[in-house]
């Protein structure tokens, strides 16, 4: 498909991201960690549902990553999302994304907008080992595992600031996304 927009759009940049979206909430979970022999560490935990939604656009060739954080998803902010991702990446000005995503049902075809500049390539049913997107999670969860918060308001306050120092950081993407069969960008002549 990077080929094909190529010759479409031979003055623009090719390239191709991932996007995907991870549910953290107030039910905490935990992850192995040092203690001293003989004690069991301690996680508190007092169960309790309500979830924030992190959905992150990767490119995995650069590590250019683009964070948002919701209370929910829908079809109609997904919408709303891909418009603010074309914009805040130089989508169609600048360069031609073409974006992978899973087939959760708020990013399904039937008369969901696509902006001008992104083309949506899906991957098949049942196959998140091909998400590159999915190796950001375990970088992401690092300040909130073990950890209780009081509060949807704390957690998003912890994951904000994880998102900042995170986008400011493309580095510690590339090899952790940077997939060796994943397509590379094409630079016009």
């Amino acid at each position: 498909m990077v080929e094909e927009e190529a010759a479409r759009r031979p003055h623009l940049a090719i390239e191709v991201f991932a996007s995907d979206e991870h549910r953290l909430g107030l039910k905490p979970f935990s992850r192995r960690c040092w203690a001293p022999r003989g004690c069991r560490p301690l996680a508190l935990g007092h169960h309790r549902f309500e979830w924030l939604y992190v959905t992150a656009f990767v490119s995995p060739s650069s590590g250019e990553t683009f964070w948002y954080i919701s209370t929910g998803v829908s079809k109609a902010f997904f919408e709303e999302l891909l418009a603010l991702f074309a914009r805040e990446a130089g989508a169609g000005k600048e360069r031609f994304i073409v974006l992978v995503i899973d087939g959760a049902g708020w990013h399904s075809e039937p008369n969901l907008k696509v902006p001008e500049g992104l083309r949506l390539v899906y991957l098949p049913r049942y196959s998140p080992q091909l998400q590159p997107a999915e190796c950001l999670w375990p970088v992401l969860d690092e300040p909130i595992a073990n950890r209780y918060f009081d509060t949807i308001e704390a957690l998003d306050a912890v994951v904000a600031e994880r998102c900042l120092s995170l986008e400011a950081s493309p580095e510690l993407f590339i090899g952790r996304t940077n997939f060796h069969w994943w397509p590379k960008t094409h630079r016009p002549n």
